[in-house]
């Protein structure tokens, strides 16, 4: 079922059973399926990522605020299948307007979200297609648990020109990354590439000198983005604001900090929090390298040349 689809029309139909799979097994688990506003009055700053601006406020960017909102109020299990908008950003792998699947656990930390975001890949590929195996550009992907986990400075140590403290100090960790060591991820088997930097913890759980980050990787290609949740909101203001000084220095506008949030959430219990991109997935699954194959339509499609 996962080979040989010859158009479109068969890919989305793939597209709707996965989306449908993937609602299954969360149910299953217990988690809710949430809803929340994709139009905010302010977005999480982030450096590198920028928001589409409104009349009114801002596409979201991830329903990431609203959804700790959630857990701040006694929600424990949640997950959102939703749009999500980014501006600037179009290429084979990149839409600004794409879909994304969040999801969030109290009580468990990001090595219980490795094995979660594990079991919900083999679960979809069996029910898909009673296997285990996928194929990707031409190369068999074994899905048969336990994934690999490797962190970010072994990852250097093997696969980099420079180390990592070489890379951060020269401020070319990114570059390194994407060019050297991503493409060297999850070809035989995925791999959750994790404990990141802590100037790369984005708003994750700093312990033992590193941020409880991970992303995933199959052949090459990043998947999601999940971590041990920071739980501490003055730490979180302080971490967001620092993201709003390097906008800055990039010569980019800095975006309202998120102040009601703040009021309202005090303190986040214990949790951790995925971001996993559905339509990489269905590239994943359709053996497509060019991302705009997989949706039914793209705001291009509605202009003319």
């Amino acid at each position: 079922m996962l080979q040989g689809l010859k158009n479109k029309k068969e890919i989305i139909r793939l597209r709707a059973e996965i989306l449908h799979k993937i609602r299954e097994f969360f149910r299953k688990r217990g988690f809710i399926e949430v809803e929340t506003p994709f139009l905010l009055p302010y977005v999480i700053p982030e450096s590198y990522i920028d928001a589409i601006k409104t009349e009114d406020g801002y596409l979201h960017t991830s329903p990431e605020l609203c959804m700790k909102l959630l857990l701040a109020s006694g929600y424990e299990k949640i997950f959102q299948i939703c749009k999500c908008f980014r501006k600037g950003e179009k290429g084979k792998l990149h839409l600004p307007e794409f879909t994304m699947l969040e999801w969030y656990h109290v009580g468990i930390d990001y090595n219980g979200l490795m094995q979660e975001c594990e079991s919900l890949i083999t679960f979809l590929c069996r029910e898909l297609s009673g296997k285990e195996m996928l194929r990707y550009k031409a190369k068999e992907i074994d899905l048969s648990p336990p994934w690999q986990k490797l962190t970010v400075h072994e990852a250097f140590r093997r696969y980099a020109s420079v180390s990592l403290d070489e890379a951060m100090d020269k401020g070319i960790f990114e570059e390194v990354i994407v060019s050297e060591i991503e493409p060297k991820l999850g070809i035989e088997k995925p791999v959750f590439l994790k404990d990141y930097p802590v100037s790369m913890a984005a708003l994750s759980k700093i312990k033992d000198n590193y941020a409880e980050r991970f992303e995933l990787y199959i052949c090459g290609l990043e998947l999601a983005n999940g971590y041990t949740e920071l739980t501490d909101m003055k730490e979180m203001r302080e971490r967001l604001k620092k993201e709003n000084e390097k906008r800055k220095e990039l010569k980019k506008e800095p975006y309202p900090m998120p102040d009601a949030f703040f009021l309202k959430v005090k303190q986040l219990p214990d949790c951790s929090g995925i971001a996993l991109g559905i339509d990489r997935l269905i590239m994943l699954f359709c053996n497509e390298e060019d991302i705009n194959n997989v949706v039914a339509i793209t705001s291009e499609d509605l202009t003319y040349c």
